[in-house]
Order: C-alpha cells, then sequence, then structure tokens
C-alpha cells in the first residue's frame, strides 16, 4: 500500500524531500565508529572456507587466513557491499546535482524519475524507505528490489532483495536474477548493527546452472 503523503503527489511533481527523507532513513554507522574484527565463513559448491577479517575505523576491510584467490574475491565483495551501505554520506554530497520528480505508482511505490547529473536513473519509494533501485553503473544497469526490510530504532536496513543487470542500450537482461537473505545483528548490546549472515542465491552463467552461498561473520569484537 502506497503511504499516504506519496498519494497526493501527482506525476512530474517535485519529490526532493520525499526521496530525500528515504534516503536519509537508511541505516548507517555513526561517524565515530572505530571498526570490528571477526570471523568469516564461505560455503559454496559443497566447500567451505573459514577465515578473520578486520574493518578499520576507515571502513576499509581486509580478508585473513584464507588462501583460495576466488573465497577471499568473494568474501571481500561482501565487505564491500556492507560497509559501502553503512557511510553516511549527506544527501547533498551524493545528489545535489540531482533533480526528482513523480512516475508512476505501483505496488512496489512511488517512481522517482532522477533528471540533472544521473539522468536516467530511477527509484521507488514507500514509507520512508527506498524500495527500488534503477542505476547506471560501470556500462550496465543495476536493478534493485526491496522485499523485506528490518527497522533498527536508527533507520531501516534491506533484509531481503533481488539484483539484476541490464543492458543500457536495450533493456535486454545481462544474466538471471539473484536473490540476497541477510541477518543483522548489535555489536553489541545496544551497539550498531552489523551483518551476521547473507545467503545469495540465482543462476551462474547458464541459467539452468543453480547456485548459493552462504557467507557467515561471527565472534566479532569491537576495534579500540
Amino acid at each position: 500500500m502506497i503511504s499516504q503523503p506519496l498519494k497526493s503527489l501527482l506525476r512530474g511533481d517535485d519529490c526532493t524531500e520525499q526521496f530525500k527523507t528515504a534516503y536519509e532513513n537508511r541505516y548507517t554507522w555513526d561517524l565515530g565508529f572505530k571498526g570490528y574484527k571477526g570471523k568469516c565463513m564461505l560455503t559454496r559448491d559443497d566447500k567451505t572456507f573459514e577465515g578473520q577479517f578486520i574493518i578499520d575505523e576507515n571502513l576499509k576491510f581486509k580478508v585473513d587466513y584464507i588462501f583460495d584467490t576466488e573465497a577471499i574475491k568473494a568474501i571481500s565483495s561482501q565487505l564491500w557491499e556492507l560497509t559501502v551501505h553503512r557511510i553516511r554520506r549527506p544527501f547533498k554530497e551524493v545528489h545535489g546535482l540531482n533533480t526528482f520528480t513523480v512516475g508512476d505508482f505501483n505496488e512496489i511505490g512511488m517512481e522517482v524519475l532522477v533528471g540533472g547529473k544521473n539522468k536516467g536513473d530511477s527509484y521507488r519509494i514507500n514509507n520512508n524507505s527506498v524500495t527500488m533501485v534503477y542505476r547506471h553503473i560501470h556500462g550496465v544497469v543495476v536493478n534493485i528490489l526491496t522485499k523485506d526490510t528490518f527497522e533498527t530504532g536508527s533507520g531501516y536496513l534491506s533484509t531481503n532483495y533481488t539484483s539484476q543487470y541490464f543492458d543500457p542500450q536495450n533493456n535486454n537482461p545481462k544474466g538471471s536474477i539473484t536473490t540476497f537473505s541477510d541477518t543483522f545483528n548489535n555489536l553489541s548490546d545496544n551497539g550498531p548493527w552489523v551483518l551476521t549472515e547473507r545467503i545469495i542465491t540465482g543462476n551462474r552463467g547458464s541459467e539452468s546452472v543453480a547456485f548459493k552461498e552462504l557467507f557467515s561473520f561471527y565472534d566479532l569484537t569491537y576495534l579500540k
């Protein structure tokens, strides 16, 4: 159901404030966050890789004690995804050169059409959350649909979502839909929320070759 404040808007109306509210409602770590470390585990193709990781105060990360190059790459990719979405960046810094107008409405939310620097991108928002992302990144278009979220009390976290890439020239799919299921927990009592498990499912290469990857992050401690 579309939230009542959005229903009052019409196609073509400026919706910068509504999008800004959803953007700023994302959960991010405090600026004084010092980082943390712990153990990590990847299970894929009936193989398990275990090691250790660290995320420092600059949100730079490192994976140790795993000697499989592809496993290190996979875990590092998830740590990058984790940290990049926890960085708190002012709305004006990220979107100051963009404009935002209302598109259509559907069960996912109100469409937000981007003009200006990132013209051609779009989002959907509902209940002060971003429910869809359609962005041009590195020569492709990525479409992310959020299915479930978790309210931390200091912003929301996406816990179930899908991702798919498209050709920006003809909008044809470049690969299949990948599904993500995330679990978050407090790093300590009333501490920051961190990712403890991510399950990724989809098809690798051929549409008929299914895969499942399980990432676990545990024995977590603050850096001092």
